[in-house]
């Protein structure tokens, strides 16, 4: 009797049953794009000074009726980008914000680089912004014409 006890146990309690898998009530993300509008979400810095860098502005507007938006990280490729940005500030519907990447500069020659805007609730929007990084000219000895 025990045995028939413990068999009817481990087959009805023990195994997985399906019929009591528990449903995944999180939502899937939405795509960003639905409830976000990006202004130069793909920049050309043009040229930049070597050593100087430059910085730019990525506009977000949140187009959702109802959804609030929160920026909670911003992850760059590499550490010649520095982003700035206000983390857990709520972007009402209608409502705008930004960030600013900024490139320090510090290689010659072309370049294209990524940041990661990190939300809440787990979506994302991946930014690209490329330029050139040039020299600037030596300026001219005294006494002395180009």
């Amino acid at each position: 009797m025990f045995r028939y006890l413990l068999v009817c146990f481990i087959g009805c309690f023990a195994l997985p049953n399906p019929s009591f898998a528990q449903q995944d009530s999180t939502p899937t993300p939405k795509d960003i794009q639905l409830i976000a509008e990006f202004t130069n979400a793909d920049y050309n810095m043009g040229n930049v000074p070597v050593g100087k860098g430059g910085e730019f502005n990525v506009y977000i507007k949140n187009i959702s009726a109802k959804d609030t938006l929160m920026i909670i990280d911003v992850k760059v490729s590499c550490g010649c980008t520095t982003p700035k940005y206000r983390s857990n500030d709520p972007i009402l519907p209608g409502k705008s914000s930004y960030i600013t990447l900024g490139y320090n500069g510090s290689g010659g020659g072309p370049f294209t680089k990524f940041a990661d805007i990190i939300f809440q609730s787990g979506q994302s929007k991946q930014i690209k912004f490329s330029g050139v990084a040039v020299s600037e000219p030596a300026p001219a000895e005294p006494g002395k014409k180009n």
